[in-house]
């Protein structure tokens, strides 16, 4: 099929817009990812707070965006297809629930939980996007995080974490389910990281003392 006709048959696919009849109704979709959660082999005797990543232009929204092929320059946004909440904020509740449940800190906390931690870390998402004339169709993420110290506002981790998934094919469905596939893999790379940390944040927390 001609590169021409291909995106044109896959965003009236994923958007509606090659349709004729009614306006297509919004489809909401949780981005929902999927880490593998492994115990952690020392608990971190001190509270994270996690805050939601910040993210800048229309990825602050919940439209999900998409690249094309022939406009590499230019963020597009699908009309009728949305996440159901802020996807910094979504990355960010996943990631705080992945560390709960590996218990590499004595306490993680949220902003909205309001509580005084001893180790703070903030991000950004920097990419979260649908590519749907590459080859194959895939999604791209991108965000970083940095870990500070309450203490001192001393840098204790500061790393970039970026990917690709392929998508199993030209549908929401699928779009959405390899968003969650590849956000889990790396927010699972960052949850091993900062594991690998706890030595170092624990004589931080000794030294503070």
């Amino acid at each position: 099929m001609p590169h021409g006709a291909l995106l044109l048959t896959v965003l009236a696919l994923l958007a509606g817009c090659g349709s004729s009849g009614p306006a297509q109704r919004d489809q909401f979709y949780t981005l929902q990812p999927e880490l593998v959660i492994s115990p952690s082999h020392q608990r971190v005797p001190g509270s994270l707070l996690v805050t939601p990543l910040a993210s800048r232009g229309f990825l602050g929204g919940t439209q999900i965006l998409f690249r094309t092929a022939d406009a590499p320059l230019q963020v597009q946004r699908y009309d009728a297809l949305l996440w159901d909440e802020a996807p910094g904020r979504a990355l960010s509740e996943a990631l705080i629930a992945a560390l709960r449940a590996s218990g590499s800190f004595q306490f993680v906390v949220s902003v909205a939980d309001r509580a005084r931690a001893d180790f703070i870390l903030n991000g950004e998402l920097t990419r979260l996007e649908h590519l749907p004339t590459a080859t194959p169709p895939q999604v791209s993420a991108a965000f970083n995080l940095t870990l500070i110290a309450q203490q001192d506002r001393s840098i204790q981790f500061a790393h970039s974490y970026s990917g690709q998934a392929p998508t199993a094919a030209n549908t929401p469905e699928a779009m959405a389910r390899a968003f969650n596939r590849l956000t889990g893999r790396l927010l699972t790379q960052a949850m091993q990281d900062l594991q690998r940390l706890a030595p170092t944040l624990k004589r931080t927390l000794a030294s503070d003392g």
